[in-house]
């Protein structure tokens, strides 16, 4: 089961998100569909010296938005960190976001994977910021933006909201719980669902199995229609314990995958690179649904994987 998607409102608050931030909306969207979306929240985990010899804020971000959604930190403007006393000071490395990943209402995490595919390298979302020390009352302002609900490659932006997390500092958090942050009834599904995608072709996940240096996902399309078909799931990334979003993201439209026959069926393998210690995960997984290059997204539980 899907979460059914939310059209955002133009004019947007989150729970935690002091502002409001402008949405711009599909042009099928109708005014009467648009509800109020919270945003993104986020949570201060940690306040300690960075490498830079300057303050670094490791931060937990939680989906609020009530559907799948992206997020990332503005790249164009810095976070503000405000000080008790309202002195401001502008903290240039801002580490914020999914990845690129859309991930599941409810949930939330501390890192992802960036990088490149030769060299990817692992981000935990943080803040650094030039001072010595945080002074109590402190507070830190991140301007972001995020998108909501289904995948489309030939409109990436649909449903793309600007806002601004606002971080209390004096609430530090050690120890949340990952990856499900508040949870949501009929959102997680069994690890062997299965899915009826683009032209009906049914997807399963009928196979996963511990390598040396993660995941491997064994993917089953069967094809009871009248015309050859293939289903795009792209990569799927998994999140577990640790709260970090493990898989390069890429377009899922990218991967090659089969084609499968009328009345036939066909598999495919993906792999993920995840540490061995790493448990209670689950997998975002991108359907191509609908039409070509529109993606649903469900979750599946791997959590005895």
């Amino acid at each position: 089961m899907r979460v059914v998607k939310t059209v955002v409102s133009l004019l947007v608050c989150g729970l935690v998100l002091e502002g409001c931030g402008y949405v711009v909306l599909p042009p099928e969207a109708s005014a009467e569909a648009s509800t109020a979306s919270r945003g993104w929240a986020a949570i201060a985990t940690g306040i300690g010296p960075s490498e830079q010899s300057s303050v670094r804020i490791d931060v937990t971000i939680r989906n609020d938005s009530g559907d799948w959604s992206s997020m990332e930190a503005a790249t164009d403007r810095p976070a503000v960190l405000t000080a008790g006393d309202g002195a401001t000071t502008d903290c240039d490395i801002v580490r914020v976001g999914t990845g690129g990943h859309r991930l599941a209402p409810g949930f939330q995490m501390r890192g992802y994977v960036g990088g490149t595919k030769a060299e990817p390298v692992s981000e935990l979302i943080r803040v650094e910021c030039p001072v010595a020390e945080v002074t109590p009352g402190s507070r830190l302002a991140i301007d972001y933006t995020y998108a909501t609900g289904e995948y489309n490659y030939y409109d990436p932006d649909a449903n793309t909201v600007a806002s601004r997390l606002e971080v209390d500092l004096d609430a530090v958090t050690s120890d949340p719980t990952y990856p499900i942050g508040e949870p949501i009834d009929g959102l997680v599904q069994p690890a062997d669902l299965t899915i009826t995608a683009i032209n009906g072709v049914e997807l399963t996940l009928i196979g996963r199995e511990r390598t040396d240096s993660g995941l491997e996902f064994t993917w089953q399309t069967n094809n009871a229609g009248e015309y050859p078909s293939s289903v795009h799931i792209g990569n799927p990334p998994v999140i577990g314990n640790d709260g970090i979003l493990y898989g390069l993201y890429q377009s899922p439209d990218i991967a090659s995958v089969p084609i499968t026959p009328p009345a036939e069926r066909a598999s495919w393998t993906t792999e993920v690179d995840v540490p061995a210690d790493v448990g209670g995960l689950y997998i975002p997984l991108p359907v191509e649904s609908k039409k070509q290059r529109l993606f649903v997204y469900y979750v599946l539980d791997i959590t005895d994987s």
